[in-house]
């Protein structure tokens, strides 16, 4: 006995969140592609305006959210190992099937070579755009379908292998996957597109996804069952367990489970569902639209040198600033003695003001592209940590057996979020474009010192500025103190 309670304790958790790391980082790299190679690559050779892609990512979004709603509840059925092979199998697939796309479109348009497709001019270029945009969003659909399963089988795991006052960290940690994808694409994918052309982007990005499938077969297993998870470290994963009863609780607690209806009657999933709906689509608009901004409004196309230094130092200070944030609730729990929820609540007040500084991006831009760059680094960071905390108010809430379904519910609701922002972006950006003091003196269209397009992307800044703290007013109206569900 003095043996065993004296034992190190073994830290294969750590391994675990590498791994979700790993996946996040892939999935966002896979959603990535599109975004660094639209511009300035796919748009010349058929002919997409800025109401196409809108078109293209708003649809996905709204994909993505429908996906959302069921993959949560996919995951606690085929449990987390299972679940995530599928998922990750499903939304590789899809990505590599986006190279085929111009080939596709090439022969149902009845043209001998992709060449051919730049040359277009009028209803020819106007129908290739169209025809173009249905192949890219039905590959966008399949990539959506198996990406809906990332983040219900991420947070799954985590609420598997952490303890609640470690969950937001280890979030915070994985979830930075989706800065460090954001930030290792533009370094990379744009070079791919030019090197080879953008149909090998889309492949060798998405082959990574087939090759995590390996390392989760081989590595991953629940923690009661995992041969490389010791005792040592098998109790301080289930402390917040009554140890006496651990295995008996835990077979209840995986036998009940809340219905899908029956979760929408809960405050805590609509204070979850608002949070994602008012914010998620802030960091979808930056993810798909940033690299356009620099080309549109600086000139500096993705695969340039200084188009891809600025997507980069955006993403490096996502990501180095993002992480610390999962800590933040840890102090005010630890050191402040609040509950985890309080503390969770008390972060991301703070974590809400940084998206202001968006107000200052487009103005900044006068004087050089870079203060644009570190601004929305700065609010990504912001939103980063916000997510990570938002994610973990589930394992505060939520009995373990239902967690993946909230999360998809969640999601869902960001993803509609996400849909609404793209496609007005979209259309907006394209009207803004036609009604410029340039090109219609009299109805040109003016905000804040801006017109035409550059006052679009002021009034979309905003609208992002402000999102986070409405967003949490709103959450804490609805759940102001912390009130765990128990299921009977």
């Amino acid at each position: 006995m003095a043996s065993l309670q004296t034992a190190k304790m073994s830290n294969f958790r750590w391994i675990i969140c590498a791994l979700l790391f790993l996946a996040t980082t892939i999935n966002y790299m896979d959603r990535q592609v599109l975004s660094l190679t639209w511009k300035d690559f796919i748009a010349p050779e058929f002919h997409w305006t800025d109401a196409n892609y809108g078109k293209i990512t708003a649809y996905f979004s709204i994909f993505y959210a429908i996906a959302n709603l069921f993959a949560g509840k996919f995951i606690d059925w085929m449990g987390t190992k299972k679940g995530y092979l599928i998922a990750i199998f499903v939304w590789s697939l899809g990505a590599c099937m986006h190279a085929g796309c111009g080939w596709v479109a090439m022969n149902m348009e009845g043209y001998n070579s992709i060449a051919e497709l730049g040359q277009l001019t009028g209803d020819a270029a106007v129908a290739l755009a169209t025809v173009s945009m249905y192949l890219f969003l039905g590959c966008r659909m399949i990539l959506a379908l198996g990406e809906a399963g990332n983040f219900p089988a991420a947070i799954k795991v985590t609420a598997e292998y952490f303890p609640k006052k470690d969950r937001a960290f280890s979030t915070s940690i994985f979830n930075s996957g989706a800065s460090v994808g954001a930030l290792a694409a533009p370094a990379t994918i744009p070079l791919l597109a030019r090197a080879w052309g953008w149909e090998m982007a889309f492949i060798i990005i998405g082959v990574l996804g087939f090759i995590w499938m390996g390392l989760w077969m081989w590595l991953y297993e629940k923690p009661h069952k995992s041969s490389r998870v010791n005792q040592a470290e098998l109790n301080y994963i289930e402390q917040d367990t009554d140890i006496a009863d651990v295995q008996d609780k835990q077979e209840a607690k995986e036998e009940k489970t809340i219905s899908f209806w029956k979760c929408f009657t809960y405050k805590q999933t609509w204070s979850f569902i608002v949070g994602k709906l008012l914010t998620d689509g802030v960091w979808w608009f930056f993810l798909f639209w940033a690299p356009a901004y620099f080309s549109d409004q600086f000139g500096y196309t993705s695969d340039s040198t200084m188009g891809i230094l600025l997507i980069f130092t955006l993403y490096a200070i996502v990501t180095l600033l993002s992480i610390g944030g999962g800590y933040l609730p840890t102090y005010f729990v630890e050191k402040k003695g609040m509950n985890p929820y309080q503390g969770r609540m008390r972060a991301m007040l703070i974590f809400a003001c940084f998206p202001l500084l968006g107000l200052l991006a487009q103005p900044m831009g006068a004087y050089s592209a870079w203060w644009p760059a570190i601004i929305i680094g700065l609010l990504g960071a912001g939103h980063q940590a916000w997510s990570a905390n938002l994610f973990s108010t589930i394992g505060d809430m939520f009995p373990k057996s239902t967690i993946a379904t909230i999360t998809g519910i969640g999601a869902m609701a960001g993803g509609v979020g996400s849909y609404l922002i793209n496609l007005g972006s979209g259309n907006f950006f394209d009207w803004a474009s036609k009604h410029s003091l340039a090109l219609d003196p009299q109805g040109a269209f003016q905000f804040f010192g801006f017109d035409g397009k550059p006052a679009a992307y002021m009034v979309v800044f905003c609208i992002c500025a402000v999102a986070y703290l409405v967003g949490w007013c709103i959450m804490k109206a609805l759940v102001p103190k912390y009130k765990p569900i128990v299921v009977e």
